[in-house]
């Protein structure tokens, strides 16, 4: 495969993309669905997405409230609001920084932990389930495949996908 210049992909990649993109937004509205539709393990009142910064604390270890909206992509005053109601409910604690006295630190707790695993149990049964008719291939093949969509997300840029951004970036 031969790389081309952002905006000039071939009709036949972007009809394929626009497939993949349809299909791609059918998978986050079906899983949305799931997710209401299954209760969550833990405390009642804590927002949905708050559940991104435990998991996001728990796989990247504590982080100032700055990065943690930098890293889950949200406002700092939204992160602080659904972190003080972890903190409140026991499944993140504050930290001092021990880089910068002044700041703190987020840090998953026991609890937290245990909630997490509970959730992921309850996703792992639920995926288990819909994958059980799948060959170990097939399952295979979905892993890797999504591991490497979700890798090229990651490392490239959004604007690409407007060539008037890509040619401003390039200094056209």
């Amino acid at each position: 495969m031969t790389p081309t210049t952002p905006g000039t992909r071939s009709k036949a990649d972007l009809d394929l993309a626009d497939t993949l993109g349809h299909e791609l937004v059918r998978l986050v509205r079906l899983v949305n669905r799931a997710k209401s539709q299954v209760s969550k393990q833990g405390p009642d009142g804590i927002e949905r997405a708050a559940y991104a910064i435990l998991f996001c604390l728990i796989h990247v270890g504590p982080q100032r409230t700055s990065k943690l909206a930098e890293f889950l992509h949200s406002e700092i005053s939204t992160i602080s609001r659904q972190s003080s109601s972890l903190v409140q409910h026991g499944l993140v604690e504050r930290l001092a920084d021990p880089e910068d006295g002044r700041a703190c630190l987020l840090a998953p707790t026991a609890e937290g932990l245990r909630v997490f695993e509970e959730n992921r149990k309850q996703r792992n049964q639920w995926l288990a389930e819909v994958l059980g008719d799948w060959s170990d291939s097939d399952r295979e093949t979905l892993n890797s495949l999504f591991r490497r969509l979700n890798n090229d997300i990651e490392k490239t840029s959004p604007q690409f996908a407007d060539p008037a951004s890509a040619s401003k970036a390039k200094g056209a």
